[in-house]
């Protein structure tokens, strides 16, 4: 069985009342939740903005695009600075940008305001990241190293579902469609300030910190080989979830004639749920034998897709959205328990930190240039491009694994 390092120990601090572990490492948990969530909530209102501020299609893919460049440049730059100041500093910083990212999408009366706050979004959500993956291995119990990798690889699937169904509930529903939900994220960003700020730290302060700002993606030397194995896994799934962040609520509306703003948020709640669903389903199992069962179901649920899409089916989009949500959970949880094996303590927020670069890159470069190509050949026909690419990748993932022989991508136990 796989498992991470070892917990490290919290970092003296001048101040004794602190969060027990088991609670800071839930706080942790909650505060990622809050993140992801945040993330999607968009998503089910793009279609309300667009009616309401006469924006076209590639503007929309504008938006997307912005908060997925400020994430990854917030990754690459500050993503391992909780490795020299400690996680409570960043994700405190993080946390108040978040907060006031809500404000901006509140106080939005124009496209122009809904960039800045995805800009805004996307540089807190990039630097809460990798200090909340790394706080998270640090925090976890002793007796169940398997914990982190679980929590870190369910709850993005879990918060990005609950926000984007959440976020449909409510402009379908409530009053103040486009407001209401930023308000309730800002509250739980707000709390969870305090959560972090009662945590103890894990990271003891290090020298480097300004050094650890220049762009870079960190692997150790030592682990470069196993890390290049999860590169596919990692391509394939975050692939899969950009197009249905990007293209999931169109396609519902477009292709199959489903107009109410709940089934778009829908769309990527069965997505997420099954993911997570996968994730704990599968969590005992080792990393190579999910990958490779993860990357096979992925591809199946996106043929299914497709299928879908090409006979106007809404029962089998919802089916095969489920498929392709469980290949998704598989393979990502098998590809982060590797990677948060190949770290020492002291690295951890930076290999995580290259993780997640590598996902959103594959999770935003494809769906970026979705956008743009459906002006231009229109939705149906780049939904089927960009379904066969993930298709062709989760296969390729798979194939490399197995060509690789029985021992490659299981590290060692411990």
């Amino acid at each position: 069985m796989t498992t991470a390092l070892p917990a490290a120990e919290p970092a003296a601090g001048p101040r004794a009342r602190r969060l027990p572990r088991a609670a800071a490492f839930w706080t942790l948990a909650a505060t990622l939740l809050a993140f992801m969530a945040a993330a999607a909530a968009p998503s089910p209102l793009y279609v309300v903005y667009q009616a309401e501020w006469k924006f076209s299609a590639t503007t929309l893919t504008v938006v997307f695009a912005v908060y997925a460049l400020a994430l990854l440049a917030a990754l690459v730059t500050v993503g391992a600075l909780s490795d020299h100041i400690g996680r409570r500093p960043v994700l405190a910083a993080a946390l108040i940008a978040q907060v006031a990212a809500m404000l901006l999408f509140v106080t939005a009366d124009g496209v122009g305001w809904l960039i800045a706050a995805r800009i805004l979004q996307g540089l807190a959500t990039g630097t809460a990241t990798g200090a909340i993956s790394a706080g998270l291995v640090d925090l976890q119990p002793p007796h169940d190293q398997r914990l982190a990798s679980l929590v870190n690889s369910a709850t993005p699937g879990i918060g990005l579902g609950a926000g984007a169904l959440g976020s449909g509930l409510l402009v379908q529903y409530a009053p103040a469609p486009t407001t209401l939900v930023y308000w309730l994220l800002a509250a739980l960003c707000a709390l969870a300030v305090a959560g972090i700020l009662a945590m103890p730290e894990t990271s003891a302060r290090r020298p480097g910190a300004l050094a650890s700002l220049r762009p870079q993606v960190s692997v150790p030397r030592g682990a470069r080989g196993t890390f290049l194995l999860i590169v596919p896994s990692l391509i394939a799934t975050w692939g899969v979830v950009g197009l249905y962040m990007s293209l999931g609520p169109s396609l519902a509306a477009g292709v199959l004639g489903v107009r109410s703003h709940l089934v778009g948020g829908l769309v990527v709640f069965a997505l997420m749920a099954a993911s997570a669903a996968a994730v704990i389903a599968t969590g005992a199992r080792r990393p190579r034998p999910m990958m490779i069962g993860g990357s096979l179901v992925l591809a199946a649920g996106l043929a299914l897709t497709l299928t879908a899409l090409a006979t106007t089916s809404t029962p089998l989009f919802f089916t095969a959205t489920v498929v392709s949500g469980l290949g998704f959970g598989a393979a990502f949880l098998g590809a982060f328990r590797i990677a948060a094996s190949l770290a020492e303590p002291a690295r951890r927020a930076a290999l995580f930190a290259t993780v997640y670069t590598l996902s959103y890159l594959a999770f935003s470069l494809p769906a970026i240039a979705a956008g743009f190509a459906t002006t231009h050949i229109g939705l149906r026909d780049t939904a089927d491009i960009y379904g066969g690419a993930v298709i062709v990748l989760a296969l390729l993932a798979a194939g490399g694994l197995l060509l690789r022989g029985s021992t490659a991508g299981n590290p060692p136990q411990s």
